[in-house]
Formats: C-alpha cells, structure tokens, sequence
C-alpha cells in the first residue's frame, strides 16, 4: 500500500488568527471574569491577585482628616504627658493634682493612637484606613460617654468640658461619614 501524501505544512500565525487567541486564552484561564467579576489579563495576576480591588478611591477631605486627626491626638497627647494638671484643670475647672497620673496614662494612650494615625497617613488600602477610623469613632464615643457621665455626676458643665464634648461629637460625626464613604462600593462608569 502506498502511503499518502502529507499536504504541506502551513505555517499558522496566531497572531492574526482570533478563533486561535481565543482558544489559547481559555486554556490558560485568562480573560474570563472571577467570583469578583474581574477580569484577568494573565496568568500572574490571577497569582497575585489584582491589588486595585484593595486600593479605594478617596472621599473628598479625607486625607486633610487623617492630618488633622494625627495632629490633634499627637497635641493632645503630648500636653497631657507635660502639663497634665493644666490639662485637667482647663476642662474641668477644679484643681487636678490628684490626676496627675491618669493624666499623663492618658497621654501615653493618645500618643500611641496617633503613631497609627500618621502611618495611616500612607496607606492606601482600603481596610486600613477604614480601621483607622474605626478607631477614631469608637475612641471619640467612649471618651464622649465617659466625660458625659462624669459632668452628670458632678452636676455641673464647665465651659471647656461643654467646648471639649461638641468637639467630640462633631469628630464623631465626621469620622463615621469617612469610615462610610472609604467603604462605599465605586460605581461603574
């Protein structure tokens, strides 16, 4: 029997061939959308994940929060560490010589919020910065309820407490709108 001839080999360039790129694509698993809805141009950023759904788009002011908020725990933070009697005595209008230590526990603790606070700063991941202000709130409303309970026990509202509790509430307010607004899905052009 004789064998058949071989036609000759045409060279295929895939290049220029669509059905060919698309049939390779799916055998690698590129170009078709994940869980997420993602799309992956390539293998390698199906291994390393695509970091752009961590990263978020920025409300408005938040970076100008962040700073303020680093420089107000870090103020704080360092006045009641070196005058701690002046602190006290300039929010609750009585002599603080008995709080000098709690005071300056205090300032310890702001102080170590703010460190997070100025490396939030740099951040540029979601999560992060969602927790950080997190944070913020939740320090801002114990500090609101617990300075409220003390004035109701006392009976009276001195000035700087009345001035140091809307201060408060306004950050409270403030940091919830970010924590939601950083947490906001983007929406789709």
């Amino acid at each position: 029997m004789a064998a058949k001839p071989q036609p000759p080999l045409v060279k295929k360039h895939s290049q220029t061939d669509l059905v060919s790129r698309l049939k390779t694509r799916k055998i690698l698993g590129v170009g078709g959308k994940d869980d997420d809805g993602e799309i992956h141009r390539s293998k390698i950023s199906q291994v390393l994940g695509n970091e752009m759904k961590f990263t978020m788009r920025e409300p408005l002011g938040l970076r100008i929060w962040q700073v303020v908020s680093a420089i107000m725990f870090s103020v704080v933070g360092v006045t009641a560490l070196i005058f701690p009697k002046r602190l006290y005595e300039t929010v609750f209008d009585e002599d603080g010589s008995s709080t000098i230590m709690a005071v300056r526990l205090y300032g310890g603790a702001l102080l170590s919020i703010s460190l997070i606070m100025w490396h939030a700063l740099y951040m540029a991941e979601k999560l992060i910065v969602r927790w950080t202000l997190l944070t913020e709130t939740f320090y801002f409303s114990v500090q609101f309820i617990v300075t409220s309970a003390l004035l109701f026990e006392k009976g009276a509202l001195p000035q700087g407490a009345s001035l140091l509790q809307f201060s408060r509430a306004l950050f409270i307010l403030i940091s919830i709108y970010f924590y939601y607004q950083v947490g906001r899905k983007p929406r789709k052009m």
